[in-house]
């Protein structure tokens, strides 16, 4: 079981929101899924109305999350990219709506860079790119400019075709160094050290076997010295383990998974299933520090 180093994530002021710190390492954080899309593999079309997005959002926040992601591209395997200009009217509107609502910070998952400076005006405090800066540095700019946290995620190829692509042959040794290169970029650009955060990209061109590797092998990547995101929820690899429950049911591997990753030195799980999540993370969190359920304990004591 590794020790978590902590971090701490500056949010600029943007939006008239005011500057504020997010502390990594001392719990684990929450980041609650909000798909703004018809077609992303677990809840394509659930949220796609603006309306009802904001009101996932909110009970998100409601059921403990510490963060929300929004996306409008789906990332799934095999889907097809769309414009900038149709990711933001999927987006921006919900962005919108939220603002003076909504008090956990929302990152912008996105790999546009005329999408993430649009989300900015509009609220977004962390920008989430799935591709890693493979498109350029561009992305990177903008937070260095703005002074935001960037998310950088290891993926394989690209949704279209990643799980059709040969797989690396040590998919270790394959992240760490797309990884390392990744944040050096966002580093030269001018990004500052202490916002960068890294993601392993469970599942993004990566087989079954390759996905329960990374997350064994976790406490490896934490050893680049970054603050380390992982999304296992809902995703297919948890229906390959033998006698897993079938693909319509995998909220208990998410569980098992999240907290793996916990145990393994994540600072921040991404999933969809928050209430379940959140009780999950305060367990795991429970085992990686005992002290904490004795100081709690104590101090409800007195």
């Amino acid at each position: 079981m590794r020790q978590r180093k902590k971090f701490k994530l500056r949010l600029p002021a943007v939006a008239g929101l005011p500057s504020r710190t997010l502390v990594l390492g001392e719990r684990t954080l929450v980041m609650g899924v909000l798909n703004v899309t018809p077609d992303s593999f677990s809840d394509g079309g659930k949220f796609f109305d603006a309306d009802a997005a904001v009101a996932r959002a909110l009970e998100l926040e409601r059921a403990g999350a510490d963060l929300l992601d929004i996306g409008g591209e789906s990332t799934r395997p095999g889907a097809e990219a769309i414009s900038a200009s149709e990711e933001m009217r999927r987006v921006l509107p919900v962005l919108e709506k939220l603002r003076g609502r909504l008090k956990i910070p929302v990152s912008i998952d996105t790999s546009k860079p005329e999408v993430a400076e649009a989300a900015i005006f509009q609220g977004a405090e962390m920008i989430n790119d799935v591709t890693g800066l493979r498109a350029g540095p561009h992305l990177a700019e903008i937070a260095a400019k703005r002074g935001l946290p960037l998310i950088l995620m290891h993926m394989r190829g690209e949704p279209r075709t990643m799980q059709k692509r040969p797989f690396a042959r040590d998919v270790l040794r394959d992240v760490t160094q797309s990884l390392r290169k990744a944040a050096a970029v966002a580093r030269r650009t001018g990004v500052a050290k202490s916002q960068i955060v890294l993601d392993p990209g469970i599942g993004f061109g990566k087989s079954a076997g390759q996905s329960y590797e990374l997350l064994q092998k976790l406490a490896d990547l934490a050893r680049l010295g970054y603050p380390l995101l992982v999304g296992t929820s809902r995703k297919s690899f948890l229906a390959k383990a033998p006698g897993a429950a079938p693909d319509a049911d995998r909220i208990w591997g998410t569980a098992a998974t999240v907290t793996a990753a916990i145990l393994a030195g994540a600072h921040i799980v991404r999933v969809h299933d928050v209430a379940e999540m959140v009780q999950v993370a305060r367990v795991a969190d429970a085992i990686a520090n005992p002290r904490t359920v004795a100081s709690a304990q104590s101090t409800k004591a007195r």
